[in-house]
């Protein structure tokens, strides 16, 4: 058994997976990361350490026209060759807003729907300990709290019942992935847009992060153990987030417990603080300050939050977060 494999299903008994019966979704998208976690439970499967459904998911976002058609593909031609089931979504994404975001979310929904389906367990995704850290370094420049610095999970809800997985994520660095693929003759596709320094995420993985590696070699380790040992800090939020803040209650706070409090209704109200800037705390906290009634600042993804008769209010706008 391949190294890989082997680290792989001890991960997967960690997080108490099942492992006989049941549906899973793997997100492949045709890199060396998706590939190599499809190929690791391929092989426990025919090893018969699993006895599970496997199914395999790809999205075409049609984000880089040919090269985007040929990672599809790719990932058929794969699947084809492994008996494995493949469901293929297409999509155009809004022209407007963020366009990694809108990919995200068009990805995820894909993902879910698919999962609901098949009636799958959960969703496998392939975030390694290089994600990780890239993570942490992006909340951390976007002025994140510790709910955005604790990183991502390796296992939380996707939609009711349903899990989104990442067996990857607490010890697979990329060149693990890479060097799995090459061991066994598998070749994987590169997406040319992680060239694309207009986007944040490659900044800091082909600029920010080799300057860190210069102090320290070990940085995305470093990094990415960060993140975890944020997960395990105490919980601070509220139990039951109220539908309005007391100007009066939270004026007086000194300025990490007014954002930090302002954190917690949010991410309550909100259900999480991802895309969520210390820009938009501070113009909450504006508000607060504020003699003035009837004000209101905005917040990503249509909300917003209105100051009126002395306290804070919370509005959705009839927009998805």
């Amino acid at each position: 058994m391949h190294q890989f494999v082997r680290k792989l299903i001890t991960e997967w008994r960690r997080l108490e997976l099942p492992i006989s019966s049941g549906t899973f979704v793997i997100a492949v998208s045709g890199g060396a990361d998706s590939v190599s976690l499809l190929l690791g439970v391929h092989d426990l499967v025919i090893r018969k350490k699993l006895a599970l459904r496997v199914v395999a998911a790809h999205f075409n976002h049609k984000l880089r026209g040919s090269e985007s058609d040929r990672d599809e593909e790719y990932v058929r031609s794969l699947c084809t060759r492994l008996a494995i089931e493949l469901a293929v979504g297409h999509g155009s994404l809004p022209k407007d807003g963020n366009l990694e975001q809108n990919a995200r979310d068009a990805r995820y929904k894909f993902l879910s729907e698919t999962a609901a389906n098949l009636d799958s367990f959960a969703v496998l995704t392939a975030h390694t300990v290089n994600d990780q850290a890239e993570t942490f370094l992006l909340n951390l420049v976007r002025g994140s709290g510790p709910d955005g610095l604790s990183g991502m999970k390796p296992v939380r809800s996707l939609d009711g019942d349903i899990k989104l997985v990442r067996p990857l994520l607490m010890w697979a660095k990329r060149k693990e992935t890479e060097g799995f693929c090459r061991d066994l003759g598998v070749d994987y596709c590169y997406d040319t847009m992680n060239e694309d320094t207009a986007f944040k995420r490659v900044r800091i993985r082909k600029i920010l992060l080799p300057l860190l590696e210069d102090m320290n070699p070990n940085i995305i380790e470093t990094l990415a153990n960060t993140a975890s040992l944020m997960q395990n800090l105490p919980a601070a939020a509220m139990a039951q987030p109220p539908d309005d803040l007391d100007l009066a209650t939270i004026r007086d706070l000194g300025e990490s417990e007014l954002y930090s409090t302002l954190r917690d209704w949010l991410q309550q109200k909100r259900g999480s603080t991802r895309a969520l800037q210390l820009k938009h705390i501070k113009s909450i906290e504006r508000l607060v300050h504020s003699e003035k009634s009837g004000r209101v600042a905005e917040l990503p993804g249509g909300a917003r939050v209105v100051k009126s008769g002395g306290r804070l209010r919370y509005e959705e706008n009839g927009v998805d977060n």
